[in-house]
């Protein structure tokens, strides 16, 4: 089994889950047992600072804390989830490729904000989970495309325009996907 690991899943446009819809997620774990991501581009109506504050954590003012939650999907949705770039130390991290970690433990929250902090880094709330072979039935029926790794997709990328830009990155122009694909 080939893993998809490290990779992007973008929703195709057939995918109409309102959870998943115009989706691009972030996958963290993809094995013979399911597979685990983290939606990076459909915020909360919340912003970061806002978050912290409510955890009792002291806030810097700091610009960059004042991006939006991102809905990671709709599994746990109360657990917090820190994808960030190379920058061990804490309690709860996962290394997912060369140049990405997902980080779990409360820790990390108190650096952001601060030169303690990974150089990037988004947060969000809850994850999408598949059961085994429930993620590949999905791409045999259309759902999704497979996007290679590049953290530049979510960390230089605006969230409202990293749906377009992975497809973009891959040579497609949406506008040429039909809803019906896999389904003639």
């Amino acid at each position: 089994m080939q893993t998809l690991k490290n990779h992007y899943l973008l929703a195709m446009p057939s995918l109409s889950d309102p959870y998943f819809e115009r989706a691009l997620i972030y996958l963290c774990e993809h094995n013979a047992e399911g597979a685990m991501g983290l939606v990076v581009n459909i915020p909360v109506e919340m912003s970061l600072d806002t978050m912290l504050a409510q955890l009792d954590l002291v806030v810097p003012n700091a610009p960059e804390l004042k991006q939006p939650v991102l809905q990671g999907g709709p599994v746990h949705a109360d657990r917090g989830f820190v994808l960030h770039t190379l920058r061990s130390g804490f309690n709860s991290t996962l290394q997912v490729g060369d140049e990405l970690m997902v980080t779990t433990s409360k820790d990390i929250l108190e650096t952001l904000g601060t030169d303690q902090a990974p150089a990037h880094w988004l947060v969000a709330l809850g994850y999408a989970g598949w059961g085994a072979g429930q993620l590949e039935q999905e791409l045999v029926d259309g759902a999704w495309l497979v996007i290679p790794p590049n953290p530049d997709l979510v960390f230089k990328t605006p969230i409202h325009r990293r749906w377009q830009q992975a497809i973009a990155s891959i040579g497609i122009n949406p506008i040429h996907l039909s809803s019906d694909v896999g389904h003639g």
